[in-house]
């Protein structure tokens, strides 16, 4: 709630002095509006986007091939480990990078912003569930069920650093939120947003 506060600040701080500017007049009000990056960056900032879900894991030595001996195996030298974890992830940009750039010209105000990334990973491990089946001839591996969890939190953070649909919805966002905050210069500027080195995303 204390993110979305300040975030609606700064969008306020802009229609505000956009509105100076038209009353009385003053050019450089509209203009320091416009190319004040640390205001954009603080904006591209608070725009993270957070995702949850639940991260899971199953590894067992037994295949389930079909044959009468399976039963067998599992009775005596199974090792089934199933671990169930949920998660949040936040995702954004790199403020700190030096690529980000706001360019204003008479007509067009364009933003260089890194491309969005997974900021942070964290396993709500308070919450995890597990499962486990031993053969009777196996004593319990502590060692397994820890590189168990270990390769739990590699492949999920993986995939979710890859995740391309949430890279795209965090695109989404910022671009709105920026759209936002340049919303009383549109009428007389050209607005792009260009994240690293991709194509340039027009928001008039």
């Amino acid at each position: 709630m204390k993110r979305f506060f300040r975030l609606v600040f700064f969008i306020a701080i802009a229609v505000l002095l956009f509105w100076l500017g038209k009353q009385f007049g003053s050019k450089s009000v509209s203009q320091s509006i416009l190319s004040n990056s640390q205001i954009v960056r603080e904006i591209a900032e608070l725009a993270s986007l957070e995702v949850q879900g639940n991260a899971s894991i199953k590894r067992s030595n037994i295949t389930d091939d079909g044959e009468w001996t399976t039963n067998l195996k599992k009775a005596f030298m199974e090792n089934t480990i199933w671990v169930s974890v949920p998660y949040t992830g936040k995702y954004g940009i790199n403020v700190d990078e030096k690529s980000f750039k706001v360019t204003v010209s008479d007509k067009k105000i364009t933003i260089n912003i890194p491309q969005p990334k997974l900021l942070s990973y964290e396993l709500k491990v308070d919450k995890m569930e597990t499962s486990n089946r031993k053969g009777w001839l196996l004593f319990q591996d502590d060692e397994t069920y820890t590189d168990v969890q270990r390769k739990l939190y590699q492949t999920s953070r993986e995939q979710l650093e890859n995740n391309q649909l949430y890279i795209n919805q965090s695109k989404e966002k910022l671009t709105k939120i920026i759209r936002q905050y340049y919303q009383p210069f549109l009428q007389d500027h050209e607005l792009e947003v260009i994240f690293g080195n991709s194509a340039p995303v027009l928001l008039n």
